[in-house]
């Protein structure tokens, strides 16, 4: 099994890069050290020069890997989910408990993330507040429909899909999984980005995830029978 998980690794999209970054240590570099700046000084203070100067290379070198800040974001937040979907694959292996899987799901969505050493490369804490604070940004704009269309978002969807095809299996007449899924997802990283920034729109309970609570039990209340 070790040697399984050592050889494990989070594919994203080809159509999002120019040349995979997991493919050289420079590339690798550039993935590490993006998240740390961008999760330093957001996204908008971002640039590929500012890159440059931390990782001692060029702007030339990164745009080889990468043709826009906005492609970079959108390899950042695909490889985010499908490492979440990565590890939901082998958190709910061998649990035969439909509700029991979606519980798990739920809290994997919603709770705080911590380091997954398997990936010794990404630090998953500074990438999850950057999809928390910045991954609207890789969606929001004017070239969605086309970037849709080459698959930028496919890891998203398959997580939500997978977490659709659970609650059906509670509810095979819940009309709209998918939607609830998303929902879900959106809605915890704006109450974790309220209870840092706004608190004041959010509950924070001492001795309580109250955001991962809160979802779960909207979730098994909305889809119930």
């Amino acid at each position: 099994m070790v040697e399984l998980l050592s050889k494990v690794s989070i594919r994203v999209n080809e159509k999002v890069y120019l040349k995979d970054p997991e493919s050289s240590e420079l590339g690798r570099k550039i993935v590490t050290r993006s998240i740390d700046l961008i999760d330093e000084m957001g996204f908008e203070s971002f640039t590929f020069r500012k890159l440059g100067m931390e990782i001692g290379s060029t702007e030339a070198s990164i745009y080889r890997y990468f043709e826009s800040k906005h492609r970079l974001l959108l390899y950042l937040t695909s490889w985010y989910w499908g490492w979440m979907e990565y590890r939901l694959v082998f958190t709910l292996a061998n649990i035969p408990s439909a509700r029991e899987r979606l519980r798990l799901a739920i809290g994997l969505l919603t709770d705080q993330v911590t380091e997954d050493s398997d990936f010794s490369h990404i630090n998953e804490v500074k990438l999850s507040r950057i999809v928390i604070a910045e991954s609207s940004k890789a969606y929001l704009t004017r070239e969605v429909d086309q970037e849709n269309k080459e698959g930028a978002f496919l890891g998203y969807k398959k997580l939500v899909a997978r977490i659709s095809t659970i609650i059906m299996e509670i509810n095979p007449d819940f009309r709209y999984p998918h939607m609830l899924v998303s929902t879900v997802i959106e809605g915890a990283n704006h109450q974790r980005y309220f209870a840092d920034h706004l608190p004041r729109l959010t509950n924070v309970i001492e001795g309580e995830d109250s955001i991962a609570e809160f979802y779960k039990q909207m979730v098994f209340n909305t889809i119930n029978p």
